[in-house]
């Protein structure tokens, strides 16, 4: 289920992300964990529940200028739905 733009992600009960000292940074699930970096750490660290999507893909945006709008909005829906079904996060 690709989330609204309106909605505020916030990482799912259980789920953390691992200390900035530790390398390489990885979601934490109660089953796995998941290594992040790139956009998708930018992403992770933004879905704090203060954080609406639309809000999201405006810092993804200024991030990666160079890329076009729809495309990481696109990308950003599509990734925060992949979380969401591993329950990941909470919308």
């Amino acid at each position: 289920m690709k989330p609204e733009l309106t909605v505020t992600p916030r990482l799912a009960p259980g789920v953390r992300l691992n200390d900035k000292s530790q390398l390489p940074r990885t979601l934490l699930m109660p089953e796995r964990a998941l290594r992040l970096n790139g956009p998708s750490l930018e992403i992770v660290q933004l879905c704090d529940g203060n954080h609406t999507v639309q809000q999201i893909a405006e810092k993804l945006h200024a991030l990666y200028s160079k890329a076009e709008p729809k495309r990481i909005t696109d990308d950003l829906l599509g990734y925060l739905a992949l979380l969401h079904d591993q329950r990941a996060i909470d919308f």
